[in-house]
């Protein structure tokens, strides 16, 4: 069976870094809601522990950027480029998901559509994250007590919506039928080429042309 490399062993491991990251963000974000351990010495370490998730959350990404700052760029990029193909891809996905014909799904790069609209949520919700906590965390007393109230609110619905998402992308990389080499792809950095070519065709056939190029190249 022909397998070809989706993910390199780094962007493996940040995957799971940013994952783990996030569900200890969640689960003690969720703590703060319940009375008893918002209060006193187990509100205190329970915020001190949200707060250490949240300078891992933004440092990690941080960190890679200054490390890898065209891959970043890329991910970023790789987000905000839409084309044609973009709107003929949401057209024909709430057919194709739940169970509809996969062939009037346009090929896709080596991200699709879906994928796109995730990593905007992730960059705006992050930034909304980033700025609210700032002002929640640093600027307490010092701006407005509405600012600050309006700082909790917009922080909480944020919370809530990146829950959502989450728990959406749980759904389609690891229980949807169509995505049964998803979570695998996470481990092994491998899909099959059927995987390959019936979800990100045009990245597909990228790799076999330049694959075919170095072959003639080596042979010549």
């Amino acid at each position: 069976m022909e397998l070809v490399e989706r993910y390199t062993p780094r962007a493996r491991w940040f995957h799971w870094f940013i994952a783990a990251v996030f569900l200890e963000l969640v689960l003690s974000g969720l703590l703060i809601f319940i009375p008893w351990l918002s209060s006193g010495l187990a509100g205190t370490v329970t915020r001190l522990v949200h707060r250490i998730g949240a300078v891992a959350l933004v440092g990690g990404p941080v960190l890679f950027a200054l490390i890898r700052g065209q891959i970043t760029w890329d991910f970023i990029r790789e987000a905000l480029v839409w084309g044609k193909e973009d709107l003929e891809w949401m057209k024909a996905a709430p057919a194709y998901y739940f169970g509809g014909d996969p062939r009037m799904m346009p090929p896709q790069g080596y991200i699709n559509t879906g994928m796109k609209l995730y990593r905007l949520a992730i960059l705006c919700g992050g930034a909304i994250f980033v700025i609210t906590g700032f002002i929640m965390w640093f600027l307490k007393g010092i701006v407005y007590p509405e600012v600050f109230q309006w700082c909790v609110m917009v922080h909480d619905i944020a919370f809530i919506v990146a829950i959502g998402m989450f728990l959406l992308h749980v759904q389609l990389g690891v229980f949807h039928p169509r995505m049964d080499e998803s979570l695998l792809s996470m481990v092994d950095g491998k899909v099959s080429g059927v995987y390959a070519k019936s979800h990100h065709g045009r990245w597909y056939d990228e790799i076999k042309r330049n694959k075919k190029k170095g072959s003639s190249a080596n042979t010549s």
